[in-house]
């Protein structure tokens, strides 16, 4: 007899938050829309998280539970559902995050409207402990432009979201026939991310939040000083040997290949100073290592005559020269500005 195919498999990989998993469960659970699977990956958690996954998954046959025998992190874990998943789409959702209520509704609503996109973008709010949600800052580019798809060229400015795999619905066939994976280590999202959007025969948004993005939590990848951020480096170069090996393979998007190095090159010097400005994700003492290793990269990868504001090129320079005391005066300056601009963010209540 076949099984009926799941309009959303929803992939929730689980380490170390079982102070939040019910929290995430029940949101996927309390959908109105029904149609789904929920695959929770224990990723060898060592609290009570497969405890927890168990429980759901004897409530409710749309929960299933994937053990892996060994810590593999966040990509490898998300991989091993994807090989298990049944839905049409992908839909991805962390373990200490939530789905807002109606979302997968919305969701599915809006996949059908766009004519079944290889992917559908949506939006995100932050959620701090003090009750306060804080949507996303670049949500303009989210804007619904009536029923039909686009190309990522046609709509570049997709490329200045955060890159994450939990803000997009996959069409699994997609993500199939491109072979697409996620990487391990820290900043997987990454050389998840770029690929999907570069190689979407169709995209389209969804101007809705549709998760709750929790901050703020402790013990979290990206509040946690580690020598794994320097895996940043590895996930770029993962990036670019993906421009680097779809341009042999497919030579009539070289062209278009090209028009993204520029972008992806910002992007990339932004992330890299994103990291090297959070004292909550570098150790002191690999400061200096992880300047050297920006000059590098910044040198690599680098596009002569790439446009950018000044502000934007000085830091830019400055990682290409490793120039640390100038480049700490710079840090202030720049937190001041991001104090600044989240003091004006939109609150939604």
């Amino acid at each position: 007899m076949d099984v009926p195919v799941p309009r959303f498999s929803v992939i929730v990989p689980a380490y170390q938050v079982q102070a939040y998993l019910h929290a995430c469960l029940e949101s996927v659970l309390a959908q109105s829309y029904p149609d789904f699977e929920v695959i929770v990956v224990d990723d060898c958690s060592p609290d009570a998280c497969g405890a927890i996954a168990d429980e759901f998954a004897a409530l409710d046959p749309r929960v299933r539970v994937v053990r892996l025998p060994r810590n593999e992190g966040l990509g490898p874990a998300r991989n091993a559902a994807m090989e298990r998943a049944r839905g049409d789409y992908l839909v991805f959702l962390d373990g200490d995050d939530t789905l807002t209520p109606h979302a997968l509704r919305s969701i599915a609503d809006r996949i059908k409207e766009t004519g079944e996109p290889d992917v559908l973008v949506y939006d995100y709010a932050r959620t701090y402990w003090t009750g306060e949600t804080v949507r996303n800052r670049a949500a303009a580019h989210l804007t619904e432009r009536g029923p039909a798809p686009f190309r990522l060229a046609d709509r570049p400015g997709l490329l200045k979201l955060l890159m994450v795999a939990w803000n997009k619905a996959v069409r699994r066939e997609f993500a199939e026939r491109e072979g697409l994976a996620f990487p391990p280590g820290y900043y997987e999202d990454t050389p998840w991310t770029y690929p999907v959007l570069m190689t979407a025969g169709s995209l389209a948004t969804l101007d809705r939040v549709c998760v709750h993005y929790r901050q703020g939590r402790r013990g979290s990848i990206l509040g946690t000083p580690s020598e794994r951020h320097l895996d940043v480096f590895t996930q770029y170069d993962r990036v670019f040997a993906f421009l680097d090996a779809r341009g042999e393979t497919h030579p009539e998007a070289r062209e278009e290949l090209a028009r993204w190095r520029p972008l992806l090159y910002r992007r990339m010097a932004d992330h890299l100073t994103t990291v090297y400005t959070r004292p909550d994700r570098l150790p002191r003492h690999l400061r200096a290592e992880f300047l050297r290793r920006a000059r590098v990269h910044c040198r690599r990868y680098r596009v002569p005559g790439a446009r950018a504001p000044l502000p934007v090129r000085l830091r830019h320079a400055l990682l290409r020269l490793g120039l640390r005391r100038t480049y700490g005066a710079l840090r202030l300056a720049s937190a001041l500005r991001r104090r600044t601009a989240q003091g004006t963010g939109a609150l939604l209540r």
